[in-house]
Protein backbone atom coordinates (compact mmCIF):
# COMPACT_ATOMS: atom_id res chain seq x y z
CA UNK A 1 0.00 0.00 0.00
CA UNK A 2 2.88 2.33 0.84
CA UNK A 3 4.43 1.62 -2.58
CA UNK A 4 1.18 2.59 -4.28
CA UNK A 5 1.03 5.79 -2.25
CA UNK A 6 4.64 6.69 -3.11
CA UNK A 7 4.05 6.03 -6.82
CA UNK A 8 0.96 8.22 -6.83
CA UNK A 9 2.83 11.02 -5.08
CA UNK A 10 5.66 10.77 -7.59
CA UNK A 11 3.28 10.94 -10.54
CA UNK A 12 1.56 13.97 -9.03
CA UNK A 13 4.90 15.74 -8.57
CA UNK A 14 5.89 15.06 -12.20
CA UNK A 15 2.54 16.30 -13.47
CA UNK A 16 2.84 19.54 -11.48
CA UNK A 17 6.37 20.12 -12.78
CA UNK A 18 5.33 19.53 -16.37
CA UNK A 19 2.39 21.92 -16.00
CA UNK A 20 4.85 24.69 -15.23
CA UNK A 21 6.94 23.99 -18.34
CA UNK A 22 6.59 25.72 -21.71
CA UNK A 23 7.76 24.08 -24.92
CA UNK A 24 9.73 26.57 -27.01
CA UNK A 25 10.53 25.66 -30.66
CA UNK A 26 14.06 26.02 -31.96
CA UNK A 27 14.54 29.46 -33.57
CA UNK A 28 15.07 29.80 -37.30
CA UNK A 29 18.84 30.23 -37.87
CA UNK A 30 18.32 33.04 -40.37
CA UNK A 31 15.96 34.93 -38.08
CA UNK A 32 18.29 34.41 -35.14
CA UNK A 33 21.21 35.80 -37.13
CA UNK A 34 19.15 38.82 -38.17
CA UNK A 35 18.10 39.49 -34.59
CA UNK A 36 21.66 39.11 -33.34
CA UNK A 37 23.02 41.55 -35.91
CA UNK A 38 20.12 43.97 -35.52
CA UNK A 39 19.60 44.04 -39.30
CA UNK A 40 16.31 44.08 -41.16
CA UNK A 41 15.71 41.85 -44.18
CA UNK A 42 16.15 44.89 -46.41
CA UNK A 43 19.52 45.71 -44.89
CA UNK A 44 20.77 42.14 -45.14
CA UNK A 45 19.70 41.81 -48.77
CA UNK A 46 21.24 45.19 -49.59
CA UNK A 47 24.53 44.08 -48.08
CA UNK A 48 24.40 40.75 -49.91
CA UNK A 49 23.62 42.42 -53.26
CA UNK A 50 26.57 44.77 -52.89
CA UNK A 51 28.89 41.92 -51.89
CA UNK A 52 28.09 39.83 -54.98
CA UNK A 53 27.81 42.67 -57.52
CA UNK A 54 31.42 42.94 -58.67
CA UNK A 55 32.70 39.36 -58.15
CA UNK A 56 29.62 37.45 -59.33
CA UNK A 57 26.80 39.44 -60.94
CA UNK A 58 28.81 41.47 -63.46
CA UNK A 59 30.89 38.46 -64.62
CA UNK A 60 27.69 36.48 -65.34
CA UNK A 61 26.40 39.38 -67.44
CA UNK A 62 29.66 39.75 -69.35
CA UNK A 63 29.90 36.01 -70.01
CA UNK A 64 26.38 35.92 -71.47
CA UNK A 65 26.29 39.30 -73.18
CA UNK A 66 24.84 39.20 -76.71
CA UNK A 67 24.33 42.13 -79.12
CA UNK A 68 20.66 43.09 -79.13
CA UNK A 69 20.36 42.96 -82.93
CA UNK A 70 21.77 39.42 -82.96
CA UNK A 71 19.40 38.33 -80.22
CA UNK A 72 16.40 39.78 -82.04
CA UNK A 73 17.25 37.75 -85.14
CA UNK A 74 17.65 34.60 -83.05
CA UNK A 75 14.32 35.17 -81.28
CA UNK A 76 12.54 35.76 -84.58
CA UNK A 77 13.89 32.47 -85.93
CA UNK A 78 13.21 30.28 -82.85
CA UNK A 79 12.47 31.61 -79.38
CA UNK A 80 13.27 28.37 -77.57
CA UNK A 81 16.54 27.89 -79.42
CA UNK A 82 17.52 31.51 -78.70
CA UNK A 83 16.73 30.93 -75.04
CA UNK A 84 18.77 27.77 -74.89
CA UNK A 85 21.73 29.47 -76.56
CA UNK A 86 21.69 32.89 -74.91
CA UNK A 87 19.14 32.90 -72.12
CA UNK A 88 19.31 32.66 -68.35
CA UNK A 89 16.49 31.61 -66.08
CA UNK A 90 15.70 29.81 -62.82
CA UNK A 91 15.07 26.07 -63.02
CA UNK A 92 11.73 25.18 -64.57
CA UNK A 93 10.45 25.59 -68.10
CA UNK A 94 7.54 27.71 -66.86
CA UNK A 95 9.93 30.53 -65.97
CA UNK A 96 10.56 33.18 -68.65
CA UNK A 97 13.96 33.67 -70.22
CA UNK A 98 16.21 36.53 -69.18
CA UNK A 99 18.88 37.90 -71.50
CA UNK A 100 22.01 39.97 -71.01
CA UNK A 101 22.35 42.32 -73.98
CA UNK A 102 24.42 45.16 -75.33
CA UNK A 103 23.20 47.76 -77.77
CA UNK A 104 22.86 51.38 -78.72
CA UNK A 105 20.32 53.70 -80.24
CA UNK A 106 18.88 57.18 -80.38
CA UNK A 107 17.01 58.50 -77.36
CA UNK A 108 13.50 59.46 -78.49
CA UNK A 109 11.82 59.62 -75.08
CA UNK A 110 13.04 60.67 -71.65
CA UNK A 111 11.36 60.71 -68.27
CA UNK A 112 13.96 62.03 -65.86
CA UNK A 113 11.80 63.86 -63.29
CA UNK A 114 10.43 60.71 -61.71
CA UNK A 115 11.53 58.09 -59.21
CA UNK A 116 10.79 55.62 -62.00
CA UNK A 117 12.98 57.53 -64.46
CA UNK A 118 13.69 55.94 -67.82
CA UNK A 119 14.88 56.50 -71.36
CA UNK A 120 13.05 55.39 -74.48
CA UNK A 121 15.65 54.28 -77.03
CA UNK A 122 15.16 53.56 -80.71
CA UNK A 123 17.60 50.78 -81.63
CA UNK A 124 16.08 49.85 -84.99
CA UNK A 125 16.01 53.27 -86.67
CA UNK A 126 12.26 53.48 -87.15
CA UNK A 127 11.84 56.47 -84.85
CA UNK A 128 9.96 54.57 -82.12
CA UNK A 129 11.29 53.54 -78.73
CA UNK A 130 11.81 49.78 -78.56
CA UNK A 131 14.01 49.66 -75.44
CA UNK A 132 13.04 51.25 -72.15
CA UNK A 133 16.21 51.81 -70.11
CA UNK A 134 15.18 51.95 -66.47
CA UNK A 135 17.14 54.56 -64.51
CA UNK A 136 15.31 54.39 -61.19
CA UNK A 137 15.67 54.57 -58.33
CA UNK A 138 12.43 52.65 -58.73
CA UNK A 139 13.23 49.79 -61.14
CA UNK A 140 10.63 47.21 -62.03
CA UNK A 141 11.09 43.48 -62.42
CA UNK A 142 13.30 40.67 -61.19
CA UNK A 143 15.48 40.16 -64.27
CA UNK A 144 18.79 40.72 -62.49
CA UNK A 145 18.00 38.25 -59.72
CA UNK A 146 16.49 35.63 -62.02
CA UNK A 147 19.39 35.77 -64.48
CA UNK A 148 21.92 34.75 -61.82
CA UNK A 149 22.46 30.96 -61.86
CA UNK A 150 24.03 31.00 -58.40
CA UNK A 151 20.94 32.56 -56.78
CA UNK A 152 18.52 29.77 -55.81
CA UNK A 153 15.16 30.36 -54.15
CA UNK A 154 15.58 27.53 -51.63
CA UNK A 155 18.65 29.27 -50.19
CA UNK A 156 16.37 32.00 -48.83
CA UNK A 157 13.89 32.01 -45.98
CA UNK A 158 10.75 32.73 -48.01
CA UNK A 159 9.27 34.55 -51.01
CA UNK A 160 9.34 37.87 -49.17
CA UNK A 161 13.08 37.73 -48.53
CA UNK A 162 13.63 36.59 -52.13
CA UNK A 163 11.66 39.57 -53.44
CA UNK A 164 13.71 41.93 -51.31
CA UNK A 165 16.87 40.56 -52.90
CA UNK A 166 15.50 41.47 -56.34
CA UNK A 167 14.85 45.01 -55.11
CA UNK A 168 18.34 45.21 -53.61
CA UNK A 169 19.97 44.14 -56.87
CA UNK A 170 17.94 46.71 -58.80
CA UNK A 171 19.02 49.37 -56.31
CA UNK A 172 22.66 48.35 -56.74
CA UNK A 173 22.32 48.62 -60.51
CA UNK A 174 20.80 52.09 -60.12
CA UNK A 175 23.69 53.22 -57.94
CA UNK A 176 26.27 51.87 -60.38
CA UNK A 177 25.26 53.93 -63.43
CA UNK A 178 25.54 57.63 -64.17
CA UNK A 179 22.07 59.06 -64.54
CA UNK A 180 21.87 61.50 -67.47
CA UNK A 181 20.55 65.00 -66.94
CA UNK A 182 19.18 67.78 -69.07
CA UNK A 183 17.85 67.48 -72.61
CA UNK A 184 18.97 64.08 -73.86
CA UNK A 185 16.48 63.67 -76.71
CA UNK A 186 18.35 62.92 -79.92
CA UNK A 187 21.50 61.76 -78.18
CA UNK A 188 22.93 58.26 -78.47
CA UNK A 189 22.59 55.79 -75.62
CA UNK A 190 24.98 52.85 -75.38
CA UNK A 191 23.96 50.24 -72.86
CA UNK A 192 24.47 46.83 -71.34
CA UNK A 193 21.96 45.16 -69.08
CA UNK A 194 19.41 42.46 -68.47
CA UNK A 195 15.76 42.06 -69.35
CA UNK A 196 13.05 39.45 -68.95
CA UNK A 197 11.56 38.34 -72.25
CA UNK A 198 7.94 39.47 -72.45
CA UNK A 199 7.67 41.25 -75.77
CA UNK A 200 10.83 41.45 -77.96
CA UNK A 201 9.45 44.63 -79.52
CA UNK A 202 9.23 46.38 -76.12
CA UNK A 203 12.22 45.57 -73.97
CA UNK A 204 12.32 46.83 -70.37
CA UNK A 205 16.02 46.85 -69.51
CA UNK A 206 17.80 46.99 -66.17
CA UNK A 207 21.08 48.63 -67.21
CA UNK A 208 24.43 47.66 -65.74
CA UNK A 209 26.31 50.09 -68.02
CA UNK A 210 25.01 53.27 -69.65
CA UNK A 211 26.71 55.95 -71.70
CA UNK A 212 24.78 58.90 -73.13
CA UNK A 213 26.15 61.46 -75.57
CA UNK A 214 27.01 62.14 -79.14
Amino acid sequence: MRDVFRLSALCLAVAVAMAGCKIVPDPDPGEAASAASGQTDEARMETYAQEIWQPKVLPVIQENLVPLAELRSALAADTDAAGQQHGLRPEGEANPWNFAVSGEGRIVEAKLDSRAAKLGVDTTGDGAADVSVQLGPVIRGTALRDAMPFIVFTDFRDQIEFAKLANALNATAHAAIDRPEGDVIGQTARFEGVFTLRDPAKIELVPTMLEVGG
